[in-house]
């Protein structure tokens, strides 16, 4: 058996309005077995700025709705629009702006493939890698790959060499390229400062410090990424380029990267945090203490010391 349910007159004549773009949201509720008008918000920033600030007080644990969220992009018909479906036993993280990147992600993801279509996908991707081609950037299945720039490149060389500490990169998406930002000289104190509030970047910090009494420079790669502030472009691409940007480190320039961090904000970034990323904690189990065997052979029958122990019992 199916509920159908009815929309009101005013709801039908305020969605033919809403065509226009006018409006950023539409809440609507279930009163009745009606459908009828709930909230509505105006644009006031980009589509991902507005999301969670417009979205995400309307959802009431309580009560189910449905919400159209204007985008900002446009098809034949107009702009484009999204349908959410709100009960109380999901979780506002799976409809948050976050969320709904991971179901894009996840909806553009590749479907599963048997052991022997992976071993011809790989055998592709090497015929491609070694063909010669004027665009220096390609796409496998590790990320997209932008290309260094000399000034980045130069600054990588140098800290393979221990002459500088601290290289900030950064990707531009117009020319599809990672360039160099500055390798000021940075301590362990000055990271918080280097993390832009606004904007993504990678960074290489050469981390100097003392373990188990050896002297020891492990380089630490910082990927920053300071959450709504960014679009949704950067993101992806900042995290699309990951992957392939710290394969080219290692192999072409030698560096080891001991330790490859995630963060939104430098504030974390301390001596402490440092230290325990780079060399986290073995949480051991605590053994009982093993008494020692015996000699081998036939043992005596036992015999029991009356006396006083440690705790006063028997021994």
């Amino acid at each position: 058996m199916f509920l159908v349910l009815v929309v009101t007159e005013e709801l039908r004549e305020f969605l033919a309005r809403a065509r226009s773009g006018a409006g950023r949201l539409i809440q609507v509720l279930i009163r009745d077995e009606q459908l009828v008008l709930g909230a509505y918000r105006e644009p006031r920033q980009s589509w991902d700025k507005d999301y969670d600030h417009f979205l995400l007080p309307l959802l009431d644990p309580n009560e189910p709705c449905y919400i159209l969220y204007r985008m900002d992009t446009k098809n034949a018909q107009g702009y484009e629009w999204l349908f959410i479906s709100w009960s109380p036993d999901q979780s506002p993280e799976d409809v948050c702006l976050q969320g709904y990147l991971r179901h894009v992600t996840s909806c553009s993801a590749p479907a599963p493939l048997t052991a022997a279509e992976q071993e011809l996908q790989r055998i592709k991707i090497t015929e491609v890698k070694t063909e010669i081609t004027v665009d220096p950037k390609h796409q496998t299945l590790q990320g997209l790959a932008f290309p260094l720039q000399a000034e980045a490149k130069r600054a990588l060389q140098q800290l393979a060499e221990r002459r500088i500490n601290y290289i900030q990169l950064k990707l531009d998406t117009e020319k599809e390229r990672i360039d160099l930002v500055h390798t000021s000289p940075t301590e362990i104190r000055d990271l918080p400062c280097r993390i832009p509030l606004d904007t993504p970047r990678y960074h290489f910090f050469l981390y100097k410090h003392s373990h188990e009494g050896d002297y020891l420079e492990s380089v630490v790669f910082i990927y920053s990424m300071p959450g709504y502030s960014c679009s949704i472009k950067e993101r992806m691409l900042y995290s699309s380029c990951k992957s392939r940007l710290l394969e080219e480190v290692e192999r072409d320039f030698y560096l080891e990267v001991a330790k490859k961090l995630e963060i939104d904000s430098g504030e974390e970034l301390t001596e402490e945090y440092l230290y325990d990323e780079v060399h986290p904690k073995q949480h051991a189990h605590k053994q009982a203490f093993a008494k020692p065997r015996g000699p081998a052979g036939k043992r005596g029958n036992k015999r029991i010391i009356k006396g006083g122990g440690e705790n006063g019992g028997n021994s």
